[in-house]
């Protein structure tokens, strides 16, 4: 019975020890930002906004639509 209790801490002590080594490179690692080439500024572009204009245009248009026929 001892002999499968020490093979059980063993093998629980190398998973462990596996874990933390995956933990310590994972954080040892620097990630470098990659440049996608697009304005990452947080102030929304002129054309973004004229096209979210035009899409809540369009569904309020759509639903005058559709309630108006359901009378």
């Amino acid at each position: 019975m001892q002999k499968a209790t020490r093979k059980v801490a063993a093998a629980l002590t190398a998973v462990q020890f596996y874990l933390q080594q995956e933990e310590e490179e994972a954080a040892s690692v620097q990630v470098e930002p990659v440049s996608t080439g697009r304005n990452m500024t947080n102030e929304p572009s002129q054309w973004g906004h004229s096209g979210r204009v035009e899409m809540m245009e369009g569904r309020r248009l759509i639903q005058l639509r559709v309630f108006s026929n359901a009378r």
